[in-house]
């Protein structure tokens, strides 16, 4: 709710902070009860150890750190007045502030005060000065900036001058936004809990609080969101666009057990073709796998869509929504599989076939859509047809119950949609671009097990699309990322374009060209 549209009446405010704060309450309690579970696990930790009890250990420290980077990101959206009557309305108990380490390196910032009064034009006396610390990451160690704020009197009109507090991505808060960067690409990106960086963060005597780094990661992604709207927005503005997903467990709150949500991924990529669009990935989370969530990410999108024989994707197809552009990496997949388990000869057959097909298209990669089409119907078009002739006489000659056989309708089915990309040179043989996005999404799963909640979900989606779109584009994240928080707080919200990782690269080689 935006500041203007608050009633103006006590009696209704006061039902509105009653609300938020109840829901807060609701939370705390949770944490707490997790809290109580984490505390008994690691104190048996340290009786009979297991490998299941570390598990347990493991995961009750990822489910908190999702529902604390919650909190901190509901109340991030709030109003700055209104976020601050929350935490003390709920009785948030946040870590206790303490001065940074003596022992870290100081880089000391002071903020010039006006030349004259800009009151009365008079001059102006130092009375005093003002000083706060930020704890700062630079690659491979921490540091603290001191900001000062000298203080002025005007001996004329005797008003107090003094610069503004710094800028900071979160209000009140003591993280750089260098070091909100690395959280952020050390958990989504290098896939380290937080939990974890918090162990690391201790070997160099900066003792930070998982709760605190949760607070970090909820803000900054709440923060950082209308960008990775923006990186959307751009990849669904394309005519072709690879999509797929994957499961990913999540726990069941107040079950103890675990769901299967689900990351949806859309690529727009047009470099293989020579396009000169910036290649962009948006993720998005869904508690479930239904064919509405595809519906309602793709609902601006016109055009080819590379994809799996979903059948969420299929009724978009069916509607004349979108072309479908089938995969030939699932088929020869399947094809591998069987050579693999049973070395049949047409298994293998199957994969040189195939292997042709490929060694077009990487004849192909990098030149412009006429020059593709041309090239692949002069020689992919006559390996494609052959190998679809051949299936059928082999499918003829197999019991239908194989999984020969199976792989082999498989093709056979899709045929017209696999053999799309031969006519048009902006259509890619297969959707690996689609299954490179989901790579890191994999790879975190494997280190988390499962998520704390559908919330992290949606958080992991607005990280993922920031970073893995920032790769794509040849530009470090971390560097990314630290500029950007260092200026989206104060930047419109209507100009978020110009932060885009491909603006931004330009943005810095023309800086470097300038000096």
């Amino acid at each position: 709710m935006a500041t203007a549209d608050l009633p103006d009446d006590p009696a209704s405010l006061k039902a509105i902070i009653a609300a938020l704060s109840g829901a807060l309450s609701e939370a705390e309690t949770t944490i707490a009860s997790l809290r109580l579970q984490l505390a008994r696990a690691r104190r048996q930790q340290f009786g009979a150890k297991s490998e299941k009890l570390d598990r347990l250990v493991d995961q009750l420290e990822l489910q908190l750190e999702d529902l604390e980077a919650a909190e901190s990101a509901r109340i991030a959206d709030a109003p700055t007045a209104a976020a601050a009557i929350l935490e003390d309305v709920a009785g948030r108990r946040m870590p206790a502030r303490r001065p940074l380490p003596e022992h870290l390196p100081r880089e000391t910032i002071t903020h010039p005060g006006p030349a004259a009064c800009p009151c009365c034009g008079g001059k102006l006396a130092a009375i005093g000065e003002d000083v706060s610390e930020v704890l700062e990451y630079v690659p491979g160690r921490f540091k603290a900036i001191r900001h000062i704020r000298p203080k002025f009197s005007c001996r004329s009109c005797e008003t107090i001058h003094q610069p503004p507090v710094p800028s900071l991505p979160i209000v009140r808060g003591r993280a750089g936004p260098k070091l909100l960067a690395h959280v952020l690409v050390s958990k989504f990106d290098d896939h380290l809990p937080l939990y974890r960086q918090a162990e690391i963060y201790a070997r160099d005597g900066v003792d930070l609080e998982r709760s605190t780094l949760a607070d970090w990661v909820g803000r900054s992604t709440a923060l950082l969101k209308p960008l990775a709207l923006g990186i959307a927005r751009h990849a669904m503005a394309g005519d072709s666009l690879h999509a797929d997903d994957t499961p990913v467990k999540v726990l069941a709150p107040g079950a103890g057990k675990t769901k299967e949500g689900r990351f949806w991924v859309y690529v727009r990529d047009e470099r293989p073709c020579a396009g000169e669009a910036a290649p962009a990935v948006a993720y998005f989370y869904s508690p479930d796998r239904k064919g509405e969530r595809p519906d309602a990410h793709l609902k601006d999108f016109r055009g080819v869509l590379h994809a799996d024989g979903y059948a969420g994707f299929e009724r978009l197809f069916l509607a004349g929504r979108m072309i479908e552009a089938a995969c030939m990496a699932h088929v020869r997949r399947k094809f591998f599989d069987i050579a693999e388990s049973q070395n049949t000869p047409i298994a293998r057959e199957a994969l040189e076939r195939i292997a042709a097909l490929y060694g077009v298209e990487a004849e192909a990669r990098g030149h412009p859509p006429d020059a593709r089409r041309a090239l692949r119907q002069a020689k992919a078009k006559p390996v494609f047809e052959d190998l679809m002739a051949w299936l059928e006489a082999a499918l003829a000659r197999l019991s239908a119950k194989t999984e020969l056989a199976k792989a082999i309708r498989y093709a056979l089915s899709r045929r017209e949609a696999l053999g799309r990309y031969l006519d048009n040179g902006r259509i890619e043989i297969d959707n690996s671009a689609a299954e490179r996005a989901l790579r890191g999404v994999a790879v975190g799963r494997k280190n988390y097990l499962f998520a704390g909640a559908d919330s992290g979900g949606d958080r992991a989606a607005i990280a993922y699309t920031l970073i893995e779109t920032a790769k794509l584009n040849g530009v470090n994240p971390e560097a990314w990322l630290a500029d950007v928080l260092a200026r989206i707080a104060d930047h419109p919200i209507n100009r978020v374009e110009e932060l885009l990782p491909w603006r931004w690269r330009n943005d810095q080689h023309q800086n470097l060209a300038a000096a």
